[in-house]
């Protein structure tokens, strides 16, 4: 394969939690790709930290296990893993122990002038305390970025006092809080979509479009997270964080300037904009759901409360559904319904934007007559972006039916597609923060998340049971039912 270099800055990429499987399963192939097509510099090191005992040849025979488990059939490269594991090193480490830290100090003042990039794929309740001990040593400096996974927090309370642990050690401009669907290529597209072209920004407004659908669905249950998926739920686990941040995107005024700054203010714009969800209206306006026993293809999937390290009785929802209404002059009156779901029946991430109906339908009159216009924009398994137009039925008489303009990026442009871990840790250390997420976005996202979770609690309810395998609760359908919509999935 031949490739342009590219290299970024020379830096150290010090991985907290690096027996975990966020640094197995997500980062260490993020970099493995970095490194095998030249964008991390020769001089670049990567040092994963765990409290697992582990020695440098003992961590580096995990982490090449995982990569040929987690890597795509020939990708795994025996001379690029020699290569790569020739910067790889580990460390036995208690973050939560401030005596650990000089330890870790003396490892990295080799090289003190160069980029450091301190990754925290740990517990959130482990952040602030990892960025003091981390000051206490010196190695809070101003070549230092700290990456913060989410969730962050359990409400705006404790969202608020980890930001403030944080934010007592690295300034706001060093602190990149990851949200990995951002590094998606559709999700960038986006943005391309709508501020690159003169076809559908007129379009995309309270004027032409009928409502909006976004959901992130999985066929997984919890698998081996359920001691902090427990804890978490559908809401805090995805609707705080992913789902939030891709109606922010679709609904977002053009910024300024593409530059970090400028983008994040439009999008705390729309947050701001979000209409409350409190009281009574908890009830008529989000349904939360819990997988019970089900079928897939022959295969028997476990109720929720069956799951390794799940209370028997908990009422942690797996299932949410939401109907959103964004208050400015762009889009009143335009419903934006959020799904996000485990142990569905099919794995997908997708926008759906609704166009009106013409003004009068001029053929066919029947209810069987065709949809009116569609964009789906596809995240996941396949980035897709695909335009649902009207045309005529070859033959005689002017039948129309749906056709597709369809544009699937993997045979577009043919070449490999980036994750979006990669595109994040090269924005990372070339301090790009534009598709991450700021404090003040952090909060006005729980400020309008809290009171919903506090209406389930007031009102007492348990979820809504699914089977495992279907689509969600029936109440997720009727959510939209009451305007004349269905989610696109169930047409």
């Amino acid at each position: 394969m031949s490739v342009s270099v590219q290299y970024s800055e020379p830096c150290d990429i010090v991985v907290f939690g690096g027996t975990g499987d966020l640094a197995l399963r997500k980062l260490l192939p993020a970099l493995y790709y970095l490194h095998r097509d030249r964008h991390l510099h020769p001089d670049s090191r990567i040092l994963a930290l765990a409290r697992a005992r582990h020695d440098d040849n003992g961590y580096r025979r995990l982490a090449q296990r995982h990569l040929g488990q987690y890597l795509p059939p020939g990708d795994f490269e025996q001379a690029t893993w020699d290569t790569f594991a020739a910067r790889l090193d580990y460390m036995t480490l208690d973050a939560s122990q401030r005596v650990e830290f000089p330890r870790l100090a003396k490892v990295l003042a080799t090289r003190p002038d160069r980029i450091r990039v301190f990754y925290l794929a740990t517990f959130p309740e482990l952040f602030a305390a990892t960025a003091q001990h981390l000051a206490s040593v010196g190695l809070a400096d101003k070549q230092a970025r700290i990456v913060l996974e989410k969730p962050l927090g359990q409400s705006l309370e404790t969202a608020n006092q980890i930001n403030d642990g944080i934010g007592a050690v690295f300034d706001e401009s060093r602190v990149f809080r990851i949200d990995h669907y951002l590094g998606k290529e559709t999700v960038q597209n986006l943005l391309a979509l709508r501020f690159g072209n003169a076809l559908f920004e007129p379009l995309w407004r309270n004027a032409h479009i009928d409502h909006v659908q976004i959901s992130v669905l999985e066929t997984v249950g919890v698998e081996n997270r359920g001691a902090y998926y427990d804890n978490a739920g559908a809401m805090r686990d995805m609707v705080q964080n992913h789902l939030l941040q891709l109606l922010c995107l679709v609904a977002m005024e053009a910024p300024v300037h593409f530059e970090p700054e400028a983008v994040r203010n439009e999008k705390l714009k729309i947050l701001d904009a979000l209409r409350p969800i409190t009281g009574l209206d908890v009830q008529d306006r989000t349904v939360r759901g819990q997988y019970s026993r089900g079928v897939r293809a022959g295969e028997k999937l476990p109720a929720y409360y069956f799951e390794k390290n799940v209370d028997h009785d908990s009422n942690t929802e797996t299932f949410v559904a939401l109907k959103v209404e964004v208050d400015n002059w762009r889009w009143g009156g335009v419903p934006f319904y959020l799904r996000t779901g485990k142990s569905l029946a099919q794995r997908k991430s997708e926008i759906v934007i609704q166009f009106k109906p013409v003004p009068y339908r001029l053929f066919g009159q029947g209810s069987d007559a065709p949809e009116h216009n569609r964009l789906v924009i596809r995240l996941q398994p396949d980035e897709s972006i695909r335009l649902s137009l009207m045309a005529k039925s070859p033959g005689r008489g002017m039948s129309l039916q749906d056709v597709d303009l369809d544009l699937n990026f993997a045979e577009a442009f043919n070449k490999r597609r980036w994750d979006a871990y990669e595109r994040l840790l090269l924005d990372v250390i070339s301090g790009d923060a534009t598709l991450f997420m700021r404090r003040d976005e952090i909060e006005a996202a729980w400020r309008w998340v809290d009171p919903i979770i506090q209406g389930w609690d007031d009102c007492y309810r348990s979820p809504k049971r699914y089977a495992a395998g279907s689509w969600g609760p029936v109440a997720a359908d009727s959510l939209l039912d009451r305007l004349g919509h269905r989610w696109l999935d169930q047409r």
